[in-house]
């Protein structure tokens, strides 16, 4: 039952009293989650999630030290001791982030909701048949892009090319040794073959 029913039902509850019923709920339905979960696995998430909190609440509370301690020295425009000044204003801003530690902890561990092992298993096996079922691409073959099955009888590409084409070429087949183009030229001139017949063959 909720707060509004809690007043539906009995109006003439006050403040106190009312302050304290929500309590006693709060309380009872915490220890029926730690019952549920386990309170070796409750007290690690509670270590976890406040040494979180702490950390990331410590963060901004050094910036806005930083951030105070750059201004500080305006506060002598009003007739005001800076120091005193930065003393009070840092014990403020460390009550402030003590107090946004408990409240985001206690809010965290309040919407808590820890999941059995059967739980996880179900939901992955649903995962899986989604993505089963998301790369089952059925697509139909373009009409433009289907090739006719050549029928019996039917002239293959290249099948009217003359066999013994390619085989009729007799290879070609140099007379005599090759001459070297530093070697004497075979004709009898005296002159090395690159200079001589050599030459002539390049210019040919």
């Amino acid at each position: 039952m909720d707060i509004k029913g809690w007043l539906a039902a009995d109006s003439s509850l006050a403040d106190e009293a009312l302050r304290a019923r929500v309590l006693r709920e709060i309380d009872q339905a915490y220890e029926q989650k730690v019952t549920n979960i386990g309170v070796p696995v409750m007290r690690h998430l509670e270590k976890a999630i406040m040494l979180q909190q702490l950390d990331l609440h410590w963060r901004e509370h050094l910036a806005a030290m930083d951030y105070l301690r750059q201004g500080i020295h305006l506060r002598s425009y009003a007739q005001k001791n800076p120091k005193q000044e930065y003393k009070r204003e840092a014990f403020e801003l460390f009550s402030a982030m003590l107090d946004r530690i408990k409240q985001d902890t206690i809010s965290l561990l309040a919407r808590l909701q820890v999941r059995s092992e059967a739980e996880i298993q179900a939901e992955e096996a649903e995962r899986q048949e989604r993505l089963e079922r998301s790369m089952q691409f059925q697509h139909a073959a373009p009409e433009a892009l289907a090739l006719p099955l050549p029928t019996a009888g039917a002239a293959l590409p290249g099948a009217g090319l003359e066999e013994g084409v390619v085989s009729n070429v007799a290879p070609f087949v140099r007379e005599g040794r090759k001459v070297g183009r530093n070697e004497p030229c075979p004709c009898g001139s005296g002159k090395k073959y690159k200079h001589c017949h050599g030459a002539l063959e390049k210019e040919d």
